[in-house]
């Protein structure tokens, strides 16, 4: 019998989603799991079919961040022998999927089903939209194994909730519950579970049917605002609205705008 997928892959209309399937681990990484993933991810940037892709978990969790058993990550043991490189494995896997997800080519939807901690909760919110169930909660676990947040996390939280609440996250890895978590503003929406899949599914949809290529756009224009000045970044608006305004879509935007009729966006 041939081994589950660790990543499955289902795909509604335009929407991809792709969940991490090690429902027993709470869908903790492996290093088998990012390989998948970051094929799956890179199957969907270039299927112009695909218009959202939704990042969810089996089971009870959303990743509970690295299995650290895995070969890639476990300690040696044993009496002085070579340290573990967890540097490598961050620039093996984590970099290159943070990255990935950051340069995807349409809306990535982080859909929190349940416990996301560690990496986990660092992946999710490097998407673009996070949206947790009530019940879902997010830990920065690192600091009760030693270690610093990693899988983007040092960049990601002082710019989502501020130097103060981001180091008191990180320094004392206190679980943070999903409405609180939209209360900081750390993610964008909180639902209760019975609503959850609904919202998602929905709202992948609406981000399908919106213009793909100008979602994507204005995804990098907030990140590269963030290391520009004010000029610079009106300049860089400029370039954008420049290609987008010899696009398809913004065509069609205005155009059925003008004729009080719902727009029909196709480019990618």
């Amino acid at each position: 019998m041939a081994e589950e997928a660790l990543v499955q892959v289902t795909q509604a209309d335009a929407v991809r989603t792709l969940t991490l399937n090690r429902p027993k681990a709470l869908n903790s990484f492996t290093g088998p799991m990012h390989e998948e993933l970051r094929a799956a991810l890179d199957a969907a940037a270039g299927d112009t079919g695909v218009r959202c892709v939704v990042l969810t978990g089996s089971g009870r969790g959303f990743c509970a961040g690295q299995d650290l058993s895995d070969p890639s990550v476990a300690p040696n043991l044993e009496s002085g022998g070579p340290a573990t490189d967890i540097g490598g494995a961050i620039e093996r896997f984590y970099k290159p999927l943070a990255l990935r997800i950051r340069s995807m080519p349409v809306p990535v939807v982080a859909a929190v089903n349940g416990v996301a901690a560690g990496a986990g909760a660092n992946v999710a919110l490097g998407c673009d939209l996070v949206i947790a169930a009530r019940s879902a909660s997010f830990i920065q676990a690192f600091s009760k194994i030693g270690l610093i947040p990693d899988a983007g996390g040092t960049w990601l939280l002082p710019r989502l909730i501020g130097r103060a609440a981001a180091l008191g996250l990180m320094l004392l890895g206190d679980k943070l519950s999903a409405e609180d978590a939209a209360r900081i503003g750390l993610i964008w929406k909180c639902v209760d579970d019975t609503a959850f899949a609904e919202e998602v599914r929905s709202v992948a949809a609406r981000l399908a049917a919106l213009p793909t290529q100008a979602l994507a756009d204005t995804r990098r224009a907030v990140d590269a605002a963030q290391q520009l000045d004010l000029a610079q970044a009106l300049s860089h608006e400029a370039d954008l609205q420049r290609k987008l305004g010899s696009a398809h879509d913004y065509l069609e935007g205005v155009a059925a705008f003008m004729a009080k009729r719902p727009a029909h966006f196709t480019d990618r």
